[in-house]
């Protein structure tokens, strides 16, 4: 059992930055990959970036560029770094987490709402 608690969401104006981290308990942390996915009011929740356990990275075409994904296996902790963030970036952003082969991911976080004002 993995249980993931994000931090580091709040409001910021357009331009600026957020980092945002989800800290996993439980055991081989190393083993899991690690997504970050967003829901915007009122629209489905869609996938933003992701690390596999060997480090593979992944972005939706709207935050490449302005997003990187990283983790620190040591801390159980991954991160996601926005830059130049946009309004419609505005959403509550859940980290994700799956156990290395498996093609859905099986554990999900509270979530944090990141605000971008225009």
């Amino acid at each position: 059992q993995v249980q993931l608690v994000e931090s580091g969401g709040g409001l910021v104006q357009a331009g600026g930055s957020l980092r945002l981290s989800c800290a996993a308990s439980g055991r081989s942390f190393s083993n899991y990959d690690m997504g970050w996915y967003r829901q915007a009011p009122g629209e489905e929740r869609e996938f933003a970036a992701a690390m596999n356990w060997t480090g593979t990275l992944v972005y939706a075409g709207s935050v490449k560029g302005r997003f990187t994904i990283s983790r620190d296996n040591a801390k159980n902790t991954v991160y996601l770094q926005m830059n130049s963030l946009k309004p419609e970036d505005t959403g509550v952003y859940y980290c994700a987490a799956r156990f290395r082969g498996n093609n859905r991911y099986e554990y999900w976080g509270q979530g944090t709402q990141v605000t971008v004002s225009s």
